[in-house]
């Protein structure tokens, strides 16, 4: 989930360990070219998580701490391929938690349809995020 600390305790983790630390979200713009944004707006959310996935799949690092954006969970091609080239750890916040550290969910840039709620994401996301770790961590 967006604001969970994948960023944050992924490059702690990566120093601790002495490996390199891949942000996916920075792989994309860099492989694109273009703003997570932008690929949103020329694509949709649909193009985008399609292309999240095709680059997510991609990836071939070794030792490295890899953090996706909250939505590679969506892609099953991608998630088969980070669980099998590596250990899928599960940061998992309670929705207060997350409101706390998200505030703003727009200007955070946490896409939400119309009428829905991070709970609702939540309720969606988490059971796929259960389903792909290997290390779940409260």
């Amino acid at each position: 989930m967006p604001g969970a600390g994948k960023s944050t305790v992924g490059v702690v983790l990566a120093k601790v360990l002495g490996y390199r630390f891949l942000d996916s979200d920075l792989e994309i713009q860099e492989q694109t070219g273009k703003l997570l944004y932008e690929l949103i707006e020329e694509y949709g959310d649909e193009g985008f998580l399609r292309l999240e996935n095709q680059v997510n799949a991609g990836l071939t690092v070794r030792r490295s701490v890899i953090a996706t954006g909250g939505s590679a969970v969506y892609g099953k091609e991608a998630m088969e391929h980070l669980r099998d080239i590596s250990t899928v750890v599960y940061l998992r916040l309670s929705c207060e938690s997350l409101k706390e550290r998200l505030g703003d969910l727009h200007r955070r840039g946490v896409v939400l349809k119309p009428g829905q709620t991070l709970q609702d994401l939540m309720d969606i996301r988490c059971p796929l995020y259960e389903t792909y770790a290997h290390v779940v961590i409260d």
